[in-house]
This record gives C-alpha cells, sequence and structure tokens, in this order.
C-alpha cells in the first residue's frame, strides 16, 4: 500500500485470503505491478484492460457485481483489474467473494467512504499512479466515493500520460445518497460534483429503470444518452436450490418453534435502512398473534441501539438478531415472508435473494423496488415510513394458507431468476463496453 509499506509499493489481495488481521498480502513494486496483476497468458495487444474501481468490498450488492464482473470478463477479451478501498469499522466483509471468483485485487487504505480531503486526494494520487502503470481502455467506478476519486484521476490521466490513448470512463449507480443520507446543504454539493463529473464519464449506468429516470430527470445529472439501466445480476442458484427440505432443515437448524410463522429482515444496521420501523412493525404484528418470530440478519453501528429498542418495546425473544451471516439461503429457507423497511435503495440484493429463495416479500417503495416487486401476485409494496401499512401487508399474507404462501414464493422466484442472472449483467456489460471502444 502506497504509504503504508514504502512509495511505489501496492498490498494485492490475493485469491485465497479474507480481510481480516491475518490477512496476508503480496507487496508489489509499483515497477512490476502489470505482472503481478496479470492471470494467465494475457496477449496484451488482444485483450482490452478494464481497471474497476469500488469504495470498500463490504456486505451488498455494489461488491458482489465489482468482484464478480472482475473474475468473468476474461472470457470475453477483457483483462479486469480490481481495486477496492477500506471497511469503515462495524462493516460486514464480503472479501471471501475474491477467493470464490478468483480475482486478485489492490487495495488502497487511503479509499474510504467519509469525506476526508487529505486521504481522498492521496487515493486519487495512488490510482493515477495505478492508471499509468495499467494503461486500461476503460474506468470503470462502483459507488459514490470511488466513482469521485476514480473520475478525477481518470481526468487526470486522460490530460497527461493518457492524452493519445484516453480511456473511457463508466461509473455504475448501484442507488445514490440524494435522499436520506445527508443534510440539504451536503447534498446539494454532492449533486454538484455529481454533474460535473458527469460531463467527462461517457456512461452512466443505473442498476434500474427507475434509479436512471431518478438521476436524469429528478437530479438533471448527466443526459437521457449517456445514462443505460443495466439491471443487477447475481449468483441465484443457492437461493433457488431451496426446497421444503432445505425449509425444514433451516427451521430446526435455527430454532424455531413448531407452528410458529417467520418473518426476516437482511441488511445493515444503518440508519438508511430503518430497522426501526421493522420494530414497530414487528410490535403491531405481534399485538394481533403472538406465534411470530422475528429475525434480523445483519450488523453495524445501530445493533446496540436497535436491541435497547426493541427491549422497550417489550419484543423479548420474539425477535432475534443473528449478526453478519454467510448462510443465507438457510435465512430465506426458514423465513415465510421477508420485510424490507429502507429508505433509500438502488437495487436491494437481499429481496432479489429472498424471492429467489421461494420466500415472498414485502417492502417499502423506495428506488428500484418496483422493478423487483412489480406485481401483487409476488408480494406487496407499502409507503415508506407506514408501520401499520408494513404490518398490515404481513398479517394478511401470513393469513394466508401454507400451500397458497407458497405457489407466491414460486411466482416471485420465477420473477427474479432469469432478469437477474449474473450471465445476463455480464452480457449487457460486455455490450455496453464493445460499444464504447469500437463505436459504429
Amino acid at each position: 500500500m502506497f504509504g503504508a509499506h514504502g512509495r511505489g509499493t501496492e498490498v494485492v489481495r490475493a485469491p485465497g485470503t479474507r480481510n481480516a488481521p491475518t490477512l496476508l498480502t503480496l507487496r508489489v513494486p509499483m515497477t512490476s505491478i502489470t505482472t503481478r496483476w496479470s492471470t494467465g497468458k494475457l496477449d496484451r495487444s488482444r485483450n482490452r484492460r478494464v481497471l474497476r474501481v469500488i469504495t470498500r468490498l463490504n456486505i451488498g450488492g455494489p461488491s458482489i457485481q465489482a468482484v464478480a464482473l472482475t473474475g468473468r470478463l476474461a472470457e470475453f477479451g477483457y483483462d479486469s483489474r480490481l481495486v477496492h478501498g477500506s471497511l469503515s469499522r462495524g462493516e460486514g466483509d464480503m472479501g471471501y467473494l475474491l477467493e470464490r471468483e478468483g480475482v486478485a485485487a489492490t487495495a488502497l487504505p487511503a479509499l474510504r467512504r467519509a469525506v476526508r480531503p487529505v486521504p481522498d486526494a492521496r487515493a486519487a494520487w495512488q490510482l493515477y499512479r495505478l492508471m499509468c502503470a495499467f494503461r486500461p481502455d476503460i474506468v470503470h467506478t462502483h459507488t459514490a466515493k470511488a466513482g469521485a476519486v476514480g473520475r478525477c484521476a481518470a481526468m487526470a490521466y486522460n490530460r497527461t500520460a493518457g492524452r493519445c490513448a484516453a480511456t473511457r470512463v463508466v461509473h455504475t449507480y448501484h442507488g445514490h445518497v440524494f435522499d436520506g443520507y445527508f443534510g440539504r446543504t451536503s447534498t446539494e454539493i454532492f449533486l454538484g460534483l455529481e454533474r460535473w463529473l458527469a460531463r467527462s464519464t461517457d456512461r452512466l449506468i443505473a442498476v434500474s429503470p427507475r434509479i436512471a429516470d431518478e438521476i436524469t430527470e429528478r437530479y438533471r445529472i448527466g443526459r437521457p444518452d449517456q445514462v443505460r439501466p443495466i439491471r443487477l445480476g447475481l449468483d441465484l442458484a443457492p437461493f433457488a436450490g431451496v426446497d421444503e427440505a432445505a425449509r425444514r432443515l433451516a427451521r430446526r437448524q435455527l430454532a424455531v418453534p413448531d407452528g410458529a410463522a417467520v418473518v426476516t429482515t437482511v441488511g445493515r444496521l444503518t440508519e438508511i435502512k430503518q430497522h426501526g420501523l421493522f420494530l414497530e412493525m414487528a410490535r403491531r404484528v405481534l399485538a394481533v398473534r403472538g406465534d411470530v418470530l422475528f429475525l434480523v440478519a445483519g450488523d453495524g453501528e445501530l445493533r446496540v441501539a436497535l436491541e435497547a429498542r426493541a427491549a422497550a418495546l417489550r419484543l423479548g425473544s420474539a425477535v432475534r438478531f443473528l449478526g453478519w451471516r454467510q448462510d443465507l439461503p438457510n435465512i430465506y429457507g426458514a423465513s415465510d415472508l421477508f420485510v424490507l423497511t429502507s429508505r433509500n435503495e438502488g437495487t436491494p440484493v437481499a429481496l432479489i435473494e429472498a424471492m429467489a429463495s421461494g420466500t415472498p416479500g414485502v417492502s417499502t417503495d423506495v428506488g428500484g423496488v418496483r422493478d423487483i416487486l412489480g406485481g401483487s401476485n409476488v408480494g406487496r409494496i407499502v409507503p415508506f415510513g407506514d408501520a401499520a401499512a408494513l404490518a398490515s401487508a404481513v398479517l394478511s399474507l401470513l393469513g394466508w394458507s401454507d400451500t397458497a404462501r407458497r405457489a407466491m414464493g414460486l411466482r416471485a422466484r420465477d420473477a427474479v431468476i432469469e432478469r437477474f442472472a449474473m450471465e445476463r449483467l455480464v452480457s449487457d456489460v460486455v455490450k455496453l463496453y464493445d460499444e464504447l471502444l469500437n463505436p459504429a
């Protein structure tokens, strides 16, 4: 890592390692960074190069997409390289995906979610150095902070070392930070920055049609012809494999009482996810029927406060905080319903995973949710912030027979399996890259 291990040195996260205190890293001099990054015998004259940058590999859809795209583009003639920053305190780590996809990644500790001018400038300089060494045909950034720092570095590269063969610049909006994250003044500053960055960006990808419309129409970022809706892609096979036998086993493993209905939510315990709304919904449901168990899978800075809130609401053993889990097919399999209470979402991965598992969903009407729960035959959508509407929807679906609810779950599975397949995502991104590098 620059600075931490001497000038001109990188730390590369190698396949087979994870981001933990005992992380094994490879220190690679800048002069040999392209050699370390080579995977297999690549013909540099033939393969086109993509430098992919993401703020951090925390739990969520952006990390899944960035790692998977990096690992799966080689067969299409793209030498794709991944750069990521550091996790914030208390965040779950998806670094294990690097091993699963066979991806070697470069860690830049100066790249973090928080706005810090000096480390941010250092991260931009490091990315510029990497671009000079790698000579990418495309720089593709994911998430807000990497999008800002990475695109600034790409602008500098295109005006200096890359001026004779400029890199194309792509940024993916996996959602946005313009609602529910910051105060009014900060939001206006970020909007101004995004509008400025869009001027030097060749394509802006939105993970749902609704996000694409919000970016261009509501927030006036970029031009409509710049924005391309490309839905998220996931490996849904582990979830699609959940059957009745797996459900029974999952309920035993989680010690679900016989006859209990299970309502689950999965996600970071942060303000934007509004788990307090989930707890209030649980209180209202339990006031009507006491045979419901509520599972909260995830962790974050609000866990202690949420546990205290659950205690204040006298929810007792009816609510379980499970922490981060990697056995999510079991969690969804044990569930009768999945509930999402977010204030802002791009394309909620947990909702897609739950539906792929055959579990119907109930969600607030935010972001790209309608692109997933488009019809009432696969779940329910309620207004954001309305605990009474959430409780009513949950009680209604729990009142169905098991057979009818399972039939809805199977329709939900069919609705997401093909639309959100990883193979479709890779194909869409390759098509966009080809268009950029081979204009008609």
